[in-house]
């Protein structure tokens, strides 16, 4: 049985929530709050994302290149969508996104749970660089969207 893990993080914006969400919407601003060194490039989304919209892109993690596919499981703008990875490097991948008004601006709040294939050698590879990889990407989201998001 694989180990889950959970990544929580809240970033406040001083950006209003119809306009924080609708950044989120568009597919192609996940490659700006996504850091370079992941290669990350999109190879096929919708315009306009719904429940049920698949995403699919390809990435280098530690060097090594792949394709990831996640659906759209929920959208609910402009307060919430969940997307999970269908296929890729995790075994689950579960991101929720939570937005609300708060203090003139809007609260991001982020869930992501994941596990890792290959039982107690993905446990291992968790506690030596993946959980600090995690979190170095939703570091750079996080300075990323105070840089793009700023009240204007």
């Amino acid at each position: 049985m694989s180990q889950t893990y959970q990544l929580i993080r809240e970033q406040w914006l001083p950006q209003d929530l119809e306009a924080t969400f609708a950044f989120f919407s568009r597919p192609e601003n996940l490659q700006e709050i996504t850091p370079p060194f992941l290669g990350f490039h999109i190879v096929r989304a919708e315009k306009e994302l719904h429940a049920g919209s698949l995403i699919e892109y390809k990435l280098k993690i530690r060097g090594v290149p792949m394709r990831w596919l996640t659906e759209i499981e929920i959208w609910e703008p402009p307060f919430r969508f969940v997307d999970n990875q269908l296929r890729g490097p995790y075994k689950l991948w579960h991101h929720e996104h939570r937005f609300a008004e708060k203090d003139g601006g809007t609260l991001i709040s982020d869930r992501v749970d994941y596990a890792l294939p290959f039982g107690v050698l993905g446990q291992l590879a968790h506690r030596l660089m993946v959980r600090r990889d995690v979190e170095g990407i939703f570091d750079f989201r996080q300075q990323r969207l105070t840089e793009l998001l700023r009240k204007r």
